[in-house]
């Protein structure tokens, strides 16, 4: 199984969490053009730095021009990060971690959560940032969780269907707003 792991420009992990990731099969580092930045400070060394190179800073592109093969795509239909995974799809990667998806740009961290959904048919896509890991699943899934541990569900069809056993909140599928209404979710005016 082939994985990699992509870096955005956006709020990066520490160094160790990147490492651990590589020492457990994401051993392809791809950066999101202004990732290398990031990776650059990190001290990593990506195989490829792919986007239309708009935000590499000139020392870091310099710092790597021998170092990683550099890819510049002009087109601007594609985020930079959707341009490393259409790339990582070419290669027939099976998976891959987004890392600096989120960050200070609401614009950017919204985006990449909507790539998640636009690309998880074609590859298993999945986001780590700080303590928080998504993923997103197709079929009967059953998810083992620990005590305490936090989750989040979230429907994206009207097929989907939840049953929980063991969470601290039982979990109700609310088909539509006539079913809201009905329990008393919507006060009529």
């Amino acid at each position: 199984m082939k994985k990699a792991l992509i870096l955005a420009n956006g709020l990066h992990p520490k160094k160790t969490v990147i490492e651990y990731l590589q020492n457990n099969g994401y051993k392809t580092l791809v950066c999101a053009d202004g990732g290398a930045n990031s990776a650059y400070k990190l001290k990593l060394i990506p195989e490829f730095i792919i986007g239309d190179l708009d935000s590499i800073n000139p020392n870091v592109k310099k710092f790597y021009e021998k170092k990683s093969k550099i890819i510049k795509y002009e087109r601007q239909n594609d985020t930079d990060v959707e341009k490393c995974l259409k790339f990582i799809i070419k290669k027939n990667y099976d998976e891959v971690i987004l890392l600096g998806a989120t960050g200070d740009r609401l614009d950017h961290s919204f985006c990449n959560m909507g790539i998640v959904l636009k690309f998880f048919n074609e590859i298993k896509i999945n986001i780590l940032h700080q303590k928080s890991f998504l993923n997103c699943f197709t079929g009967k899934v059953v998810l083992n969780t620990l005590k305490d541990e936090i989750i989040s569900l979230y429907g994206f069809d009207k097929k989907t269907k939840i049953k929980s056993v063991g969470l601290k909140y039982p979990l109700e599928i609310v088909r539509d707003f006539n079913t809201l209404r009905k329990n008393g979710y919507f006060q009529q005016p």
